[in-house]
This record gives structure tokens, sequence and C-alpha cells, in this order.
């Protein structure tokens, strides 16, 4: 199998592949590579030893060579030049008075191309902005619309949980998210308390959605009858971190206790019935969160049209 190494282009970017060819990498090198962008800067985040296990069947492109303190300077020098460009692309939006909203400005490594970021409700004609740009910086210029997840992931903060936003720390792409996640793990259906900063459904509802649907087929349903070591009893409610159940225990006359057992130690007799998903039809907002849903699997497929 053939040696690679692992290079990411941004700090939470995805990895891409590359054939290092005699060039000792470590983790934490800097490469200078060939993409479909034009030759890029990026960091070395597997080095070839610990990437044996990556598909070789795919012609990967070769490194150019490892960067050098001039190649870093270049880099310093792009940065200052975005933040002038940022400052020209606004004022010439404002002028221009287009219903658009700039996030981010990148140039490429070696300054052949300035992509624009923004975002805007609809799709929007930005034609003479791009001349008024090429015009000014003299280089190709490419105005890229993106979505609210990416200008979080692009712009960062803090989540509700009070730690730097998952999509911009760490996560290399957006995994799907539904309202039905939220619902499995008992959490609270309130569109402010499950929703990023990016106003839609936190990416984190995915990390445990696979462990509370391996206990949703294990933990009886509310309303089961079970039996335990006081008899038949009804479930009451479940808990799928302790793997507990709590049910009710019918006393002498209309009388009755309630106790938790684990899911061990009781058998199901008869399973209740599922729940009616109706909750988000009497909720508006709720509502704008599933129409969120339906327009980023829209946008998705869409994306990979153009591909």
């Amino acid at each position: 199998m053939a040696e690679v190494i692992g290079v990411r282009f941004k700090k939470a970017g995805k990895v891409y592949y590359f054939d290092p060819k005699d060039i000792d990498f470590k983790v934490g090198d800097g490469a200078i590579v060939e993409t479909s962008r034009g030759v890029e800067y990026g960091d070395v985040v597997l080095a070839k030893e610990t990437a044996e296990d990556k598909p070789a069947g795919k012609s990967l492109k070769p490194v150019q060579r490892k960067a050098n303190e001039r190649d870093f300077k270049r880099i310093a020098e792009n940065r200052e030049k975005e933040k002038k460009a940022f400052a020209v692309c606004a004022e010439k939006i404002a002028q221009r008075k287009m219903d658009m909203k700039l996030i981010n400005v990148e140039y490429t490594f070696d300054g052949s191309k300035i992509i624009f970021y923004f975002t805007a409700d609809g799709r929007v004609d930005f034609r003479e902005l791009v001349k008024d740009l090429a015009g000014v910086f003299k280089t190709r210029i490419e105005l890229r619309q993106i979505g609210v997840r990416d200008e979080s992931k692009m712009v960062g903060g803090l989540g509700p949980c009070g730690r730097p936003a998952c999509c911009s720390a760490f996560l290399g792409d957006f995994q799907p998210v539904s309202i039905k996640m939220a619902k499995e793990q008992n959490l609270s259906l309130s569109p402010t308390k499950i929703s990023g900063l990016c106003g839609r459904l936190m990416c984190c509802l995915n990390y445990e959605h696979e462990y509370y649907e391996e206990m949703s087929r294990i933990l009886p349903r509310v309303g089961s009858e079970v039996k335990t070591a006081e008899g038949k009893d009804t479930v009451l409610d479940t808990n799928a971190l302790k793997q507990t159940v709590r049910v009710k225990i019918n006393l002498e006359g209309d009388d009755f206790d309630v106790k938790e057992f684990p899911v061990g130690e009781l058998t199901v007799l008869r399973h209740g019935k599922r729940k009616k998903e109706n909750a988000t039809k009497a909720d508006p907002e709720l509502k704008a969160l599933q129409e969120n849903e339906k327009k980023e699997k829209k946008e998705k497929r869409e994306k990979k049209d153009r591909r």
C-alpha cells in the first residue's frame, strides 16, 4: 500500500491525502501542494507512518515540497491582504445596496485568486460586483454563497454549552441532524434549547444518537406492562443513561407506588403504544426548524449535482 499523508487546509476542515514522495513529514509540518484551486499551503495532520490504512487505489497528487520561512511570510502577507479586501468588498456591496452579507475573504496561497464568501436569503446577481472587484485587485475573483452553518464554522463563537462551537473547533464536515434525534433523547423541543449559533439544530444532537437508538430497542415503551419483583406493573418513564425503568405499582384501593428498576430485572409482558409525533404541528417554531431541515437537504442535493 502506498504511503500517504493527511493535509488540512483549514483549522476544522476536511483532511485530504497526498503522496509525500521521499519527503519526511511529521504532524504539524507545513506542506505546499497542488489542488483544484491552484498551489496551496496546508498543515500535515496525519504523518505517513500513521496513514497506512488510507485508500491508495485513487491516484494521489504528490506534494511539491515542505513549507519554509518564505512560505510562512507569504501566508502572513495574504492574511493582511484579506483584511483590506474585506473592507473594499463591503464598501462595494454597500454602494450597490446589494442584499447580501459578506462573511469572509480568502486569498489562495499563490495569490492567483481571491474568494469572497457571503450569505443571502436568495440568489444574488453579483456579476457587476465581480467586475468592480476585478478592477481593483487585478486578479481572478470568485464569489461563493454559503449557508448559515458554514457561516458559523467560519466565524466561530461560543455555543449554548459555553464551549467553542463544534463546527469551528474540530468538525471536519456537517452530519445530518433531525428533530427526531432530540425526541429520542427526551430533550426539550424548545427551539431555543436545541438550536446552535446558526439557528439550526445543534450538531451535538448527533453525538449520542446511536446510543439512544440502541437503548430504544432495549428499554420498554411508556405504558408497557412489565413483570417485576413486585408483580405486574406499568412503565411510567425510562432513563437511557442509567438504563433504568420507573414503574407504577398498584397497591390496595386507588393507592399506588413508583419504583425504579434496572432494565435487566424486569420482563415485558405487553408493549405500550408509540407516541404520535404531532408536537411539531402545534409549534410554529419547531415547524420552522423542520422546514430548515428540508431546505438543507435540498441545498446538499443541489451542491452534489453541481459537482
